[in-house]
């Protein structure tokens, strides 16, 4: 054996029972089931193991029953929920043969390299067994079969005794014998009408004998503080919780245990500690910091177990891990491609984690050699840490510790980072600190790996949204408009299904839409970019917004059942100055008018789209000139503080304040955004002041409308016969000559020629000739027929057919919009430079 291995031997050796009254105080006061997990934690760390399981041997089905699990995933949980007792496997073997068990090979399915199983000791035999899924090819040696079994035996006490049922409920019997105990023990049912109360509840509540069905809460003394709130808390969860209480009828302290029993009600225990604690009070300091700190370290395995991301483990490490070894500093890297990167930091200045940042494993330093090694080290003096790496001195002055615990952190069987404590003053570290912080290791270590993988996650599913909303919103000549989307800040992926979108339609329309897929996720993201993208189709082929949310429901519903979304469709059209509503489950826009005021028009809110049936309402309500229209999504009006109504009014009083403020109107040169952009920041900012406590994300679209000037639009109406043509090229020409664009006069006359003489031939009329000048020349002629025109192939000598062509080739974009009593063939062509 090296000298190094004999090292390690020796630390596992040592640390067993430091691992046992590690163990033994964390899990005071802790349910079974939590307690058993900390001590198959405490087991997965001793062997730098992946992960571990308990089962429990059920004699009457001769199978083993599934009793705690760490680090398995839930699919691969599900192969070893319940183990035949004569099979092959190591838990199996381990009852059967009364010892420990060695397996190699990856019978996990996690990546192990072998199984280490001992038995549960009962005093007729096993009762069943503990294994740990382990890296090491190699069998445990005897210091960590040592372990193995100490740990087996410890846990044995937290095993409760099954019902014939499989649920752990307390026998009759033992409810008699409970009657003298001097533990306070009550039964409540799901009304909190108590069923059984022992002598020692009676007396703490003050009642003599205790009457069945008498209501637990009217005995004054269960009034004390806290006592019902968690009782209640336990009952709704329906886990075990156990805290400390000052009795008011003596004034001891009393430790209560609440034990949910399903389909019976409650267990409440009362057990007298105020001698334990008082004895615990009376150790020495050291016994004393040592049990905080192993409080805290069960406090922090909660926490890791809670953290979503990098940042939080590292808040958790810092709030638990610093106070208890009253250290200064932290910091939490992570390997990356060959490369030490810096997660966050605690108690460290920019310029020199901007130094360690990025250092490559194969660099000499205090980091990658734990990395490499796989091996803590500690450091107790900058003289020491000089000494040891002298290339480092300069990088050591920058700092402004003196002390440190270097971690590596280890999880599924390789390096993942590395965690550093550090102190502001030079200090020891005792064998108990060593082995405490070496266990805190393992713990971080599975928790940061987790992280990093939603990490990697979040951030994909963040460019994935980003790609499937728009970059930015066009400036269109009948519309200008400004957004915002607001991720979920907690409690959920932070990508979720709102969206928006302006589209630019033929003659200077604009389609604005805005929606909300209900729930959140990656799922829900996608399912956004598909909407997004059928409602640009479907705009582009110029359908009413009522026909459009009919296509878009069905869309929906095909995606199944259990798929809504929310849509509030659009269409603003510049000339008339009117626009057209379909409300699909989404709130109404918010109307802000020229002179200030903010109007909410009243329209009928249809249902959500995968819900609704056609017909969709339609609403068409005229707008000032330069109006604003302001859509959101429910997360930005709707908290856990105010409901939907209350925040449209704050929304309105919002507007309101601040149009009065700044001008928004008028605004001289043309707007070019910026203003529109100022007042979506002010409406975040107000609405959603916190966004990191908010659970829902949200959209915010404002758009400024313009109506087209009556100078830039005329209509002539023409006869349907021959002479159409020739009276639509003369109104070209005398109207193109008033707006200075006689150079576009030839190919708008063979243009409108060709329209209407299609017309003529093809169509019913009466037929109407448009002409609008804005960034572009748009030619429009109206006819009474729905067919639609399309492009074919014409032959040599055919002597038709080259019409469309001819309108493909001199106009830049073209196409047909069908209406209510016909359809309109446009055309729209660049104005020449300088017009």
């Amino acid at each position: 054996m090296s000298a190094q291995s004999a090292e390690r031997a020796s630390h596992a050796g040592a640390a067993v029972p430091t691992r046992l009254a590690l163990l033994a105080s964390a899990a005071a006061g802790l349910p079974g089931d939590r307690a058993l997990l900390l001590a198959l934690q405490q087991a997965t760390a001793g062997l730098g193991g992946l992960g571990g399981v308990v089962h429990r041997r059920d004699p009457g089905s001769g199978a083993l029953r599934l009793m705690a699990v760490s680090g398995l995933a839930p699919a691969v949980t599900e192969a070893w929920a319940g183990l035949p007792e004569d099979g092959d496997s190591a838990p199996a073997r381990a009852v059967r043969g009364v010892s420990e068990v060695w397996l190699t090979g990856d019978v996990a399915g996690v990546g192990a390299s072998g199984t280490a199983s001992v038995p549960l000791p009962g005093p007729d035999g096993p009762v069943g067994a503990l294994s740990v899924f382990t890296v090491a090819s190699a069998a445990p040696d005897p210091d960590q079969w040592s372990l193995l079994r100490s740990v087996a035996a410890w846990a044995v006490e937290h095993l409760d005794t099954p019902a014939s049922d499989g649920t752990y409920v307390p026998h009759e019997p033992f409810l008699r014998t409970l009657r003298g105990l001097r533990v306070g023990f009550v039964t409540v049912d799901d009304d909190w009408r108590v069923t059984f109360a022992n002598e020692e509840a009676e007396r703490l509540l003050a009642a003599g004998r205790v009457q069945p069905g008498t209501v637990f809460w009217d005995f004054p003394a269960t009034r004390v503080h806290g006592l019902e709130a968690q009782c209640r808390r336990a009952a709704a969860e329906g886990r075990p919780v156990g805290f400390d209480v000052r009795w008011p009828t003596d004034q001891r302290l009393y430790h209560v245990r609440l034990d949910p029993v399903p389909g019976s009600g409650l267990a409440v225990s009362f057990l007298d500690v105020t001698d334990r604690r008082l004895g615990q009070g009376a150790g020495s300091a050291e016994e004393g910091a040592m049990a905080a700190r192993t409080a805290r370290m069960g406090v922090l395995t909660v926490a890791l177990a809670e953290a979503v991301t990098s940042q939080d483990v590292v808040r958790a490490v810092a709030e638990h891990v610093l106070p208890a070894f009253g250290a200064d500093g932290l910091v939490v890297e992570a390997l990356e491609a060959g490369r030490v990167r810096v997660v966050d930091s605690v108690g460290y200045p920019h310029e020199f984690l901007s130094r360690i940042d990025g250092i490559p494993l194969a660099a000499n330093t205090a980091v990658t050699e734990a990395l490499r090694t796989r091996t803590p080290a500690f450091v107790e003096s900058t003289a020491a840490f000089t000494e040891r790496y002298p290339n480092l001195k300069r990088l050591t002055a920058m700092s402004p510790m003196k002390a440190w615990a270097f971690l590596p952190l280890i999880a599924s069987g390789h390096a993942v980072g590395c965690c550093v404590v550090s102190f502001a003053r030079p200090r020891s570290f005792d064998e108990e600190e060593r082995a405490l912080l070496t266990a805190l290791s393992g713990l971080v270590a599975q928790a940061l790996e987790r992280a990093r993988l939603y990490d990697v996650e979040h951030t994909r599913a963040r460019g994935l949204q980003r790609d499937l909303l728009p970059r930015t919103l066009p400036s269109l000549p009948a519309a200008s408009a400004a957004a915002r989307y607001l991720p979920a800040g907690r409690g959920g992926d932070e990508v979720g299904g709102d969206w928006y979108d302006v589209i630019p339609l033929s003659a200077d329309r604009v389609a604005i839409v805005i929606g909300d897929v209900m729930g959140h996720g990656i799922t829900e993201a996608a399912t956004m970019g598909r909407l997004r993208t059928a409602v640009r189709t479907l705009a582009d082929l110029e359908l009413e917004p009522a026909e459009l949310l009919g296509h878009l429901n069905e869309l929906v519903g095909d995606l199944g059942y259990d798929h809504y979304a929310t849509c509030a469709y659009a269409v603003y059209d510049p000339v008339t100055r009117t626009c057209s509503f379909c409300l699909a489950g989404h709130p109404p826009p918010l109307v802000v008018h020229p002179d200030g005021t903010v109007h909410s028009p009243e329209l009928t809110v249809n249902p959500p789209l995968g819900a609704a049936e056609p017909p969709f309402d339609v609403h068409e309500v005229r707008l000032p000139d330069e109006s604003l229209l302001v859509f959101c999504t429910d997360g930005l009006v709707e908290s856990a503080t105010r409901d939907t109504e209350e925040g449209l009014a704050q929304l309105r009083r919002t507007l309101a304040e601040e149009v009065s403020r700044t001008p928004y109107f008028d605004v001289d040169p043309p707007d070019d955004g910026g203003d529109l952009d100022r007042l979506c920041d002010h409406i975040v900012s107000a609405l959603v002041p916190d966004r990191e406590e908010t659970t829902d994300d949200a959209a915010l679209l404002v758009t400024r409308i313009r109506g087209t000037p009556a100078a830039d639009v005329v209509s002539y109406d023409l006869p349907h016969d021959p002479r159409a043509a020739g009276q639509a090229r003369a109104h070209v020409r005398d109207r193109l000559a008033g707006w200075d664009l006689e150079q576009l006069a030839m190919t708008t006359e063979l243009l409108v020629s060709e329209l209407v003489g299609n017309v003529v031939r093809h169509a019913q009329g009466p037929i109407r000739l448009r002409l609008l000048r804005s960034r572009s020349l748009i030619c429009e002629v109206y006819d009474h027929s729905l067919t639609t025109p399309r492009i074919r192939r014409a032959g040599y000598t055919d002597e038709g057919g080259r019409g469309l062509h001819l309108v493909a080739a001199l106009s830049r974009r073209w196409g047909t919009r069908f209406l209510g009593d016909g359809k309109c063939i446009w055309t729209e062509q660049d104005l020449p430079s300088g017009s």
